[in-house]
């Protein structure tokens, strides 16, 4: 019996949040709904003109380590902080969740990386990230006994972004594979993957990952179309398995001709959708390596996002695997 059930491999990244208008995403050039990579520099003005603000730790696959930690699963995580306050925060939140975490910290430099968030009246985040030690994070990183472990591996598209951080997740990959083990990723952000689209289609079309969360807008972007039906078909040929959120209107998972149609959850009120993606890449890997029904693992994810973007900040205020036993999906 494995270990884990699923090792998350990301950017370890001290979450900012604070409201704003949209006046403020345009008078500092902000661009809404997007992951920005930033400076030193940036990163301390922009802080400084910043209202109230929460610090939670976050990173796209810490996130989702801590909500499937949060289900009752067994989760792991790999991740580059430094040895400070910031980096202090993260190590403590993410072992709090429950989560396996003992990547080694080295010195104060670079810092902790850290993301100022600005959530605009709609609910929609715009970050600005300064990755710091994320950029360290390298093969040597990879703790071979626990990808072996692991029914599932699962990265974000974020690391394509510091080179090393290529290296170590081809090594988690061959050592995934090596074990009967399958790979997933996230592709993160649409400007990610119009960086790296043909980085992501090689890793997909060549095995090395089995199954992919996206978006729609991310999906588009992947094959460069308009067209949903034929991004759909696209990535049915080029993965094993795939799910793609749909905000408001659920998911849709995708296997060979396989389509499953998932509705959302009815919500309350939308407070901040940061975290949205990656708490629905929890759920459904919770339910996936606990063997449930494609079906039911896409209900777990968009119960958990629906969850999340009720609240500030993208790690669980409440009990996911209560939610979920409520709602006899658990």
């Amino acid at each position: 019996m494995p270990k884990f059930d699923v090792l998350t491999i990301g950017n370890a990244i001290v979450d900012i949040l604070a409201r704003c208008d949209d006046q403020f995403l345009g008078d500092n050039a902000i661009i809404k709904g997007a992951m920005n990579l930033i400076n030193a520099e940036r990163a301390e003005l922009l802080y400084s003109k910043m209202g109230p603000a929460v610090e939670a730790s976050g990173g796209s696959a810490g996130n989702t380590a801590a909500g499937v930690a949060s289900l009752g699963g067994r989760a792991a995580y790999f991740g580059k902080v430094a040895n400070d306050q910031l980096g202090t925060i993260f190590q403590h939140d993410i072992r709090a969740q429950g989560v396996h975490y003992e990547t080694k910290p080295d010195g104060v430099h670079p810092p902790t990386a850290r993301s100022m968030i600005f959530v605009t009246p709609d609910g929609e985040r715009s970050m600005n990230t300064y990755l710091g030690a994320c950029v360290e994070l390298g093969p040597e990183h990879v703790e071979e006994d626990v990808v072996a472990e692991s029914k599932v591996t699962y990265f974000e598209g974020y690391l394509w972004d510091p080179p090393r951080a290529k290296d170590a997740i081809r090594e988690a990959a061959r050592i995934a594979h090596a074990h009967g083990r399958e790979v997933s990723m996230t592709l993160s952000d649409p400007f990610c993957v119009g960086r790296y689209r043909e980085e992501f289609l090689e890793l997909m079309k060549s095995g090395t990952v089995d199954i992919v969360f996206a978006n729609k807008q991310e999906l588009l972007s992947l094959y460069e179309t308009d067209d949903f039906e034929l991004a759909l078909g696209k990535i049915a040929l080029d993965c094993k398995l795939a799910a793609i959120t749909l905000s408001e209107e659920g998911a849709v998972l995708v296997r060979g001709k396989e389509r499953i149609a998932i509705p959302a959850y009815a919500i309350e009120e939308l407070v901040d959708t940061t975290g949205a993606g990656d708490l629905f890449a929890a759920g459904f890997l919770y339910g996936y390596t606990a063997d449930r029904s494609l079906e039911d693992c896409g209900k777990l994810g968009c119960l958990v996002a629906a969850i999340v973007i009720q609240q500030i900040g993208p790690r669980p205020m409440v009990s996911l695997a209560q939610a979920a036993k409520e709602r006899g999906l658990i």
